[in-house]
């Protein structure tokens, strides 16, 4: 309440007095809070990630024999080693392949109508003399060989001299020497006779000499 003024001094103003305003504080919000806080130390931290199973399947051949990626421009070293070998075997076989099929086209003497050379067949055993004198040759009966002599040895250097490059200026005496079983071992080798022993004049080759030549 103002107090009254005395006389002759001015009026004081009245001092307001400071008005206090009751607000309901929010205890609520502030609970909620202190009880969110509680809950979480009480808590364990739940994790971050969580743990995931993967199953790897094995690796199969193909995986490991995969090509390796280039480097540089120029293919991994494995595989310079694998086309170096290849590039080997490749050669070699090739080169096995031309000589077979060269060995098969070489043609055999040119003599207008010989045949190719064909492959010399291990000789018989020799006959000895007692087998000879006993006519039981296994050349056969009037077997020539080497050292013999006489008018069947000319009649057979005569027939071989008309087969072209087997008897070429072979000599008509009647011996039959080593000139002579060199003969007679190419024609059984060019005809292919195979039935008497090689150089000796048996009578498989003197039934296929007496075929083509005359006199």
């Amino acid at each position: 309440m103002s107090t009254p003024t005395e006389p002759g001094q001015p009026p004081k103003r009245p001092v307001p007095e400071p008005t206090h305003i009751v607000r309901r504080r929010r205890t609520e919000a502030l609970a909620e809070l202190v009880r969110e806080l509680r809950e979480g130390e009480s808590r364990a931290p739940e994790p971050v990630h969580e743990p995931v199973v993967v199953h790897v399947a094995p690796p199969t051949a193909e995986d490991a024999t995969q090509q390796l990626p280039s480097v540089g421009g120029r293919v991994a070293s494995d595989d310079g080693l694998t086309l170096r070998r290849a590039a080997v075997v490749v050669g070699v076989t090739a080169a096995a392949l031309i000589g077979f099929g060269a060995a098969l086209l070489l043609p055999g003497p040119q003599n207008g109508g010989a045949p190719q050379q064909q492959a010399a067949m291990p000789p018989s055993a020799p006959a000895t003399a007692s087998d000879r004198q006993r006519g039981t040759d296994p050349d056969g009966p009037g077997t020539l060989r080497e050292g013999d002599s006489g008018p069947d040895v000319t009649e057979l250097q005569k027939r071989l001299s008309r087969i072209p490059d087997v008897y070429a200026h072979g000599a008509i005496d009647g011996r039959y020497d080593a000139a002579l079983t060199a003969a007679v071992a190419r024609f059984q080798l060019w005809y292919g006779i195979r039935g008497d022993e090689t150089g000796v004049y048996g009578n498989d080759t003197r039934r296929d000499l007496e075929t083509r030549t005359t006199l």
